[in-house]
């Protein structure tokens, strides 16, 4: 679903991935986070802020998780955290999440905390083989009602 997965192949690769997720942060572009198990610490997944809209109050939420930890909560728990940090800031109004809606795991993430679905933008993207494809787009605004905030229970 991430289309910069199929091009990271080697050791190399990943490196340069490291090297502009990290340029990206620099430029306040984007805001890259690690998912890491508690017991043990184990990478398991990435999330993070993305500004994309051109509208500075709105943040975009990406997420990502290793296929064998899929089904954990792991994401979830990531995004309710990251929606919680996101309307700490006054100037942020909104947050979205968009995928595929072919990705039915990840569309569920959304839904289980009560982001409102708005619509489709059909054929928006590019998937990794280069065919377009539609982006599905939740969306949480302050006022809305927040999922559980996970640091609370940690």
């Amino acid at each position: 679903w991430m289309p910069w997965v199929d091009a990271t192949t080697s050791e190399a690769d990943t490196r340069e991935v490291i090297a502009r997720f990290g340029a990206r942060w620099a430029r306040r572009e984007d805001f890259p986070l690690g998912i890491f198990e508690r017991e043990g610490g184990a990478h398991v997944g990435g999330t993070g802020f993305h500004l994309r809209s051109g509208d500075p109050g709105t943040v975009e939420l990406g997420y990502w998780i290793r296929a064998d930890r899929e089904g954990r909560g792991y994401v979830t728990e990531a995004v309710a955290a990251l929606v919680h940090a996101a309307f700490e800031d006054p100037a942020v109004h909104r947050v979205e999440v968009r995928m595929d809606p072919r990705n039915a795991r990840s569309s569920a993430v959304p839904r289980r905390l009560g982001f409102v679905e708005e619509g489709t933008l059909r054929s928006s993207l590019a998937d990794p083989d280069g065919q377009r494809r539609d982006t599905l787009v939740y969306a949480l605004v302050r006022g809305d009602e927040l999922p559980l905030d996970p640091r609370l229970l940690a």
